[in-house]
């Protein structure tokens, strides 16, 4: 069993759609943001390290918030900035990029503090408490190498947001649940009755509602470094559109045609929540009270 085990949030977007920093706004009255209860439920059952990649806007009161929170509850707690300079190549010239690389590019600014297995979720997603259980179970049993990740996916029509499009990765998997394909799409929605994204051609294209996609929870063993800097040297030379992204789920299918790894894909067994849009919260901020009701959760997580 290991004795290390680490959850790395990315928490380094601008929240331009949420209109504000939605990573470290707080739900209810506690004043816990959403990545506080995705720490909670990874320490119950066994993850006592956080990394979490942030931007220079994070507020340092937030900052000092938590680490008094990692104090008091036993737990380690870094910090990481995800910096336009980081893993550039000399002579590169960004100052005129304005958003963040991506995820991509996120998790590799972690390289230096994991060396074991982690699970990487998204600071503004709510992924449920079982899905963690989950997790720490194939850490546990070594199902995870350096020679195979773990994707767990939720159903497409869970995770929707009724105040506008979302970004997903939709996947295809084989008959033994290994996946064959991502492709992360941006503009997914519903119209009427059906779900539908737009394609690069303009065209609108179905998706069946019980499509698995990729909410940024994996469990990645740390050889995915590796692969990550030399993926993200390639984005960069290929001279990227200004608003354009190095994605998570773009590497894996690298990874995954070059047959470096294979990649387990499992339904999540957990409810997921998130916050793309202001509107968002109410819905989020309903479920987590009903939660605490069924005594899921205290009404203060570090009381």
């Amino acid at each position: 069993m290991n004795s290390k085990k680490t959850l790395l949030i990315v928490a380094g977007g601008l929240g331009t759609r949420y209109k504000g920093l939605k990573q470290v706004d707080g739900i209810l009255g506690n004043g816990s943001p959403i990545l506080e209860y995705s720490i909670y439920d990874a320490l119950m059952v066994g993850f006592n390290k956080i990394v979490i990649i942030i931007n220079r806007f994070i507020p340092e009161s937030y900052i000092e918030r938590l680490e008094n929170i990692s104090k008091t509850n036993n737990f380690e707690l870094q910090w990481v900035y995800q910096d336009m300079d980081k893993y550039i190549p000399s002579g590169y010239d960004y100052s005129s990029r304005e958003k963040p690389w991506g995820t991509g590019h996120a998790v590799l600014c972690a390289k230096e503090y994991i060396s074991e297995p982690f699970v990487m979720i998204n600071a503004d997603d709510f992924y449920g408490k079982e899905v963690y259980q989950l997790a720490s179970s194939e850490i546990d049993n070594q199902n995870v190498s350096d020679s195979q990740f773990e994707l767990i996916a939720y159903p497409l029509s869970t995770t929707l947001s009724n105040n506008g499009t979302v970004a997903r990765g939709i996947c295809t998997v084989d008959d033994d649940h290994f996946l064959l394909k991502v492709e992360e799409q941006t503009s997914i929605r519903k119209e009427n009755n059906t779900i539908v994204y737009t394609d690069e051609n303009g065209k609108d294209i179905e998706v069946a509602p019980d499509t698995l996609v990729s909410m940024n929870y994996f469990i990645f063993h740390p050889i995915i470094f590796d692969s990550l800097e030399i993926y993200f040297k390639d984005f960069i030379t290929s001279n990227p559109q200004p608003k354009e992204e190095f994605y998570i789920p773009t590497a894996l299918q690298k990874m995954n045609e070059e047959n470096t790894i294979k990649i387990a894909v499992r339904t999540s067994p957990s409810h997921w929540l998130g916050m793309t849009y202001p509107d968002d919260k109410i819905i989020l901020k309903s479920y987590l009270e009903k939660e605490i009701q069924n005594q899921r959760y205290p009404e203060d997580l570090w009381s």
